[in-house]
């Protein structure tokens, strides 16, 4: 009875009626709040559950060749995740991936900047280090700029995820055929930056993917497949970083995610990691008809449950 601020002789002096009728009063606060705090924590724990599984979707398809925007999209829609399905929280936990490129490739941009540095102190402009830099800074300009000048337009929906899901697997699939496969990361170009950039703007549409874009593009080239998943890192490395600075701000203002959003950057980065690992080893003994064959599965599915009605556009 202490907890609940009365006592014997509170009661008695309040007489029957009304000491009863504080006493379930008081009972009602408690219980209620009880119930609130149960609320709080079992809404924290599910968000930081779907922070983590979508950080694991967001880690695994961003840098593999089948678009990050795409599974997280759908798969959103599909669990009706609404409050962590939201753009600046999907764009926000983009940041592992950020982080696991840097640190999987540190020695590589370590290399780079000092060579690209002693290149620009002697004008050795033929430097591999200088060619790669150039090749990288020139290629990020048509993805930001048309970006930017597109941002409020590009379509957001299933139908446009399924569309562009298969014509990316057709165009992943021709530029495996055709390629010439010949050449190494000692033989990329400038203009290998420019043209690859460009294809990397494709990647706005979604479903399409940033390292699908560029990694097609890459194998169009005549590059080796190591080499071209390679270089689609690190040429769509800066472009990824902007865009998630720049689309991300709206998540920081929401402070109640701020924890959720934190677990989902920890889950991208870690999952980002191992597939950036994976898929440099595999390609280097394999092709890449698997993501042919998964692309255009996905967005066949993605079409057939739109005309059931399984899935909203």
């Amino acid at each position: 009875m202490d907890r609940l601020g009365f006592n014997l002789h509170s009661l008695i002096s309040l007489g029957w009626t009304d000491g009863v009728s504080v006493l379930w009063s008081t009972f009602l606060v408690a219980t209620d709040s009880q119930t609130a705090n149960a609320t709080i924590e079992g809404g924290l724990l599910q968000s930081l559950f779907q922070a983590f599984v979508l950080g694991i979707i967001q880690g695994i398809t961003e840098l593999l060749p089948i678009s990050s925007t795409a599974h997280l999209l759908v798969f959103t829609k599909i669990f009706a995740w609404k409050t962590l399905g939201e753009k600046y929280f999907v764009d926000a936990i983009q940041f592992g991936s950020v982080i696991a490129v840097v640190l999987y490739f540190r020695i590589l941009l370590y290399q780079t900047l000092t060579g690209g540095w002693e290149a620009l102190r002697q004008r050795a402009w033929e430097r591999e280090e200088w060619k790669l830099i150039v090749g990288i800074a020139v290629g990020t300009l048509p993805a930001l700029v048309v970006g930017f000048l597109l941002k409020d337009i590009l379509p957001q929906n299933a139908a446009i995820i399924a569309v562009f899901s298969i014509v990316m697997a057709l165009l992943l699939g021709l530029a495996e055929k055709i390629g010439s496969r010949k050449r190494g990361f000692d033989g990329l170009e400038i203009k290998d930056g420019i043209l690859v950039g460009i294809g990397q703007t494709l990647a706005l549409f979604p479903g399409a993917s940033r390292s699908g874009c560029t990694l097609t593009t890459a194998l169009f080239l005549g590059l080796e497949r190591q080499t071209a998943a390679k270089f689609s890192f690190l040429l769509g490395l800066p472009t990824l970083t902007i865009a998630t600075l720049y689309q991300s701000r709206k998540a920081l203002l929401h402070t109640d995610i701020l924890l959720p959003m934190l677990v989902g950057i920890v889950s991208s980065f870690i999952f980002s990691y191992l597939s950036v690992a994976w898929l440099l080893q595999y390609l280097q003994r394999q092709n890449t008809w698997i993501f042919v064959w998964y692309r255009l599965a996905f967005g066949g599915s993605i079409l057939t449950a739109l005309v059931m009605g399984w899935l909203k556009n």
